[in-house]
């Protein structure tokens, strides 16, 4: 299905038919291939999962299976077109209005908006009116902090100004709560940046034993030892953790590719609309990557991600293929502007929402690939997965708004209000201190 319809819209927007082809082909291997690492990480795991669980009594019930199982969701089903149809639509709306000079043509990640899109959806008995009302909303935040995080983005990578690169990744949208917190650091324990330390060293030092590879094989001995696996069978997991980690990163490079055509289809069109105007080119986080800081305190805050789940109250799910947080360690990056120790206390303490959110939404991302026939093969009947992911607070707004959608129970229609209005307030300070941060170099 993906293939046809990707394939189709990039001819539809002037892609050249070799190149049309080439995308479709790419997103159909792309989801192929990761439903296949998926279905070899739970086929292994599943048996000492269960019986981690049953030896150790820590009731982490639901495996998480990093962001793949979300892309296969979300690129599998039709309501990923209309939302990445509705976000095109909206970034032109506020292109021509001037509140944005960002184009964003990162369309592969719309699979974000499109997990919560369906959270809505689900939660409000398919009120696609609601539904589309908070996918924009979101989408025009993504937007606007684009925009604000670019002077820093300069910064950081040593860009001139006449540079137009930024990002508009969803991810990054838990800034505005880690700017809260490093502003709690600034005001009580600035003396902590006295210890701070250079990050590309500490990547030297660890080397390969902070690796995908690596970080695999220690979680598959951890739960094979405590699940009282056989060592032989402690063996099996710990490679085949390390390989599915790994086949992660390279599987899901494949998306960006395969979005190629279809995205620069859609930046030409719009490009020419606004002919003879300057604008940001918003593409993927990892333009980021290159950062040290990004890589040492994602491999700092893994072990920590997998201490907190143990003891963490309200949390069932067991961190696995979301072990490597890097769902966070770029927002904290900009925020602090690369100090280390911060980053790392900040991402503690915003661990829990994350493992939080995972919780919430596995019902409904069971219930949906079991749906769409996508139940990862190795998971046993009843048994839930998740995704330790990004925008954990806007899955919880949108559980929120579409469960008001659905009853419109007063507490409910309160309660949402009230969310709301804390969640803008929140954005619209961090907006304002990023400015006059910049103002202020």
């Amino acid at each position: 299905m993906m293939f046809i319809i990707i394939t189709v819209l990039s001819l539809f927007f002037g892609v050249s038919f070799s190149k049309a082809l080439e995308g479709g082909l790419r997103m159909a291997i792309a989801l192929t291939g990761m439903g296949a690492v998926i279905s070899l990480l739970t086929s292994s795991f599943g048996p000492a999962l269960n019986a981690f669980v049953a030896s150790t009594g820590v009731n982490l019930s639901i495996t998480d299976l990093g962001w793949a199982p979300l892309a296969v969701i979300t690129w599998g089903s039709v309501y990923t077109l209309y939302f990445a149809f509705i976000c095109i639509i909206t970034n032109l709306v506020m292109l021509f209005l001037k509140v944005t000079n960002t184009l964003n043509v990162d369309l592969f990640n719309v699979w974000n908006l499109s997990v919560l899109g369906l959270l809505v959806n689900y939660y409000s008995g398919d009120n696609i009116f609601v539904t589309s009302i908070f996918v924009v909303f979101i989408y025009a935040l993504m937007l606007f902090n684009a925009d604000a995080i670019k002077p820093t983005i300069n910064e950081l990578l040593d860009y001139d100004e006449d540079n137009i690169t930024t990002t508009a990744h969803p991810s990054l949208l838990v800034a505005p709560l880690a700017m809260i917190l490093n502003k709690f650091i600034d005001r009580f324990i600035p003396f902590i940046d006295k210890f701070d330390f250079d990050a590309e060293t500490l990547n030297k030092k660890i080397g390969f034993w902070g690796s995908k590879f690596a970080i695999g094989v220690y979680l598959g001995v951890f739960i094979g030892v405590l699940g009282q696996q056989s060592v032989p069978e402690i063996f099996t997991l710990a490679f085949t953790a390390g390989v599915a980690l790994e086949l992660f990163g390279l599987v899901g490079g494949w998306f960006g590719p395969a979005i190629e055509p279809l995205s620069d289809g859609i930046s030409t069109m719009m490009s020419k609309s606004l002919r003879g105007r300057k604008l940001l080119v918003a593409i993927d986080w990892p333009i980021l990557a290159s950062r040290a800081e990004i890589w040492a305190v994602a491999n700092i805050l893994a072990p920590i991600l997998l201490l907190i789940a143990m003891v963490l109250p309200g949390n069932q799910v067991l961190p696995l293929g979301g072990i490597i947080l890097t769902v966070l360690t770029p927002a904290l990056l900009l925020v602090t502007k690369g100090k280390v120790i911060r980053m790392t206390l900040i991402g503690t303490v915003l661990i829990p929402l994350f493992l939080w959110a995972a919780t919430l939404i596995a019902s409904f991302l069971t219930e949906t690939s079991i749906a769409m026939g996508t139940f990862p093969e190795g998971l046993s009947n009843g048994q839930l997965f998740s995704s330790v992911d990004s925008m954990p607070v806007e899955k919880m707004l949108a559980m929120l708004v579409g469960k008001m959608a659905d009853t419109l129970d007063l507490k409910l229609i309160a309660l949402t209000v009230v969310g709301f209005v804390v969640y803008i307030l929140i954005f619209k300070w961090y907006l304002n201190t990023l400015k006059k941060d910049t103002l202020s170099q």
